[in-house]
């Protein structure tokens, strides 16, 4: 009887079957079933482009361009890149809470490449004033949470600390039990980022702390995202709080502190710039798009558009493809889940067809190949920079770690202009 029963794909997801006797009851409780909404999620809020007319429709894929057309995109790059800033400076620290880590000789090579860049982005938060009391530290693409796991260790003799852990997927082997304080509080939020209304987290509601926005290797569109979700949705919506009528103001207003404030107004200064800092490891620029995009105007302003950011974004594999082999064969097999995920998702390498090296073959040298590819990098990025600099924030491009710990080794920083919280005097 058992044999006569029939299994068929689940409609909720192929990947696993069910019996068809028994689809029903399975649909009710299927782990891919759509599950209520949070609070905090807003459909698209954070996407970008509205505009269905600027979306670029799909494009022929590198190799099968001409050579005289790769060429005149390659003209474009250049031209577009010229005046600037594309030489980024050394900004490779450490920080105290790692270095018992650091020191330990059971660590992998890989584990100690992801402790060291984990350090220097605790020294490079560290130099921006950003490890302090009273804040909410927010991790997109959270994974395991390793970087707030070491931000509060940085932490250990501090107070009011939260941190909300943002991760669409499942994640295993997660590191939310290790943390030792009592005092800090870990929130995990399952929610694309391209939908995450920060506003409406209740924690944020409530508290109203400044944030501070880190992130190691987020890749490509999600580094969009998540500069929207910060100082877009979240500080526009922050500024209009708690006043009658709320005035309309300039974006640049928005990051400003009021220059004039008597001491009993002095905490309504924090409305004004819920954002205190950004931190963010930089990767996967071939992942980048259009639509989400925070750069779209620089670009225009150079003379580009979707059909150009789609090439450019794909030539920007050039920069790491031709090095990939090199650093996956320094895995080994004792080291931490970290590395398998990390080589997963933030050095994936593209297919031949996307990369276009067949075209390339005879063309460029692989020195001009990864010159081009760091310039795609860069123009994007400063698309970021420059859009940040509109929102009224100190934004900066640096090399946080070395290309032998990792190829992805640029980190975006970015503070309120004037900043949130002071320098100390000395």
């Amino acid at each position: 009887e058992q044999n006569d029963r029939k299994r068929i794909p689940c409609p909720l997801d192929p990947k696993h079957s069910v019996y068809e006797d028994q689809l029903q009851k399975h649909l009710k409780k299927c782990n891919s079933r759509e599950k209520p909404k949070p609070v905090y999620f807003v459909q698209d809020i954070n996407a970008g482009l509205k505009d269905v007319a600027e979306i670029p429709q799909k494009q022929v894929p590198l190799s099968s361009l001409s050579i005289e057309e790769l060429q005149n995109l390659i003209f474009k790059l250049k031209k577009a890149s010229n005046g600037l800033e594309l030489h980024l400076k050394e900004q490779i620290l450490s920080h105290h809470a790692l270095q018992e880590a650091l020191n330990d000789p059971k660590n992998g090579e890989s584990a100690f490449k992801h402790l060291k860049q984990q350090a220097s982005i605790l020294g490079n938060m560290e130099k921006l004033h950003l490890l302090g009391p009273g804040r909410c530290f927010i991790e997109f693409g959270a994974g395991r949470g390793r970087l707030s796991h070491w931000v509060d260790i940085a932490l250990e003799n501090v107070e009011s600390v939260q941190f909300l852990l943002v991760e669409r997927a499942t994640t295993r082997f997660k590191v939310d039990g290790k943390h030792k304080r009592k005092d800090s509080i870990f929130e995990r939020l399952q929610v694309d980022i391209q939908h995450l209304c920060l506003n409406k987290v209740p924690i944020l509601e409530k508290k109203r702390l400044p944030v501070v926005g880190i992130g190691k290797h987020l890749c490509g569109a999600a580094t969009d995202l998540a500069l929207r979700c910060l100082v877009e949705s979240y500080s526009m919506c922050c500024d209009g709080e708690d006043e009658e009528p709320a005035p309309k103001r300039c974006r640049a207003a928005q990051t400003e502190v009021a220059p004039h404030k008597s001491a009993g107004n002095e905490s309504t200064t924090e409305d004004h710039k819920p954002v205190a800092g950004i931190v963010i490891a930089l990767c996967c620029h071939h992942k980048c798009d259009w639509t989400h995009y925070v750069g779209r105007e620089f670009f225009k302003s150079r003379g580009l558009g979707p059909v150009e950011f789609h090439y450019f974004q794909r030539m920007s594999s050039w920069a790491t493809c031709g090095m990939r082999e090199t650093t996956s064969k320094a895995s080994t097999s004792e080291d931490s889940e970290d590395q398998a995920n990390d080589t997963e998702e933030h050095e994936q390498t593209l297919s031949t067809t996307e990369s276009g090296s067949d075209t390339l073959q005879g063309i460029l040298s692989v020195e001009e190949r990864k010159e081009i590819g760091c310039l795609c990098k860069r123009l994007i990025d400063h698309g970021r920079i420059e859009y940040l600099q509109q929102q009224g924030y100190k934004a900066a491009l640096q090399y946080y770690t070395e290309p032998a710990v990792s190829l992805e080794n640029v980190l975006l920083t970015a503070v309120p202009n004037p900043p949130l919280i002071p320098e100390p005097t000395i």
